[in-house]
């Protein structure tokens, strides 16, 4: 092998094993973060038992449970890589998808404007068809 393959090897090689650590801060992180949310989704169901307006209480709930659900979708994108050395779409996808219902949760709760509304809406169906695609890709693959 001529010394500059060899140099290139190597680089290549630190510079994977870096972006591997840093994946795995990230695991750690991520793992970390949904405990907290998870946490917190008990300290709002707790303030729901002695809430007086259940509505809010309820859509305070599912704020957190969704968040919760967004960590772990996005950490389970970073748990895809260590197993197929790929970066895993769809969870990515999924935790968009999330993001959207959490901010349509909030339209009954806040003013929205009719466009904001509609610009929630069409994310969701552009990611929605983004997983039906990118699902019968994978399944051809």
């Amino acid at each position: 092998m001529t010394p500059l393959k060899t140099r290139a090897d190597t680089a290549i090689s630190a510079i994977s094993g870096a972006t591997l650590g840093i994946y795995l801060l990230i695991a750690l992180s991520l793992s970390l973060l949904a405990l907290v949310s998870f946490y917190d989704v008990a300290l709002q169901v707790a303030a729901l038992i002695r809430a007086e307006d259940m509505t809010q209480g309820v859509l305070q709930v599912l704020h957190a449970l969704l968040l919760t659900l967004i960590i772990v979708e996005i950490l389970e994108t970073v748990t895809a890589y260590f197993r197929t050395n790929r970066v895993q779409v769809t969870p990515i996808l999924i935790a968009g998808i999330t993001a959207m219902v959490r901010r349509v949760l909030t339209f009954g709760v806040e003013p929205v404007e009719p466009l904001d509304i509609g610009m929630t809406l069409a994310a969701i169906l552009v990611l929605t068809v983004a997983i039906v695609f990118i699902g019968r890709q994978e399944r051809t693959d």
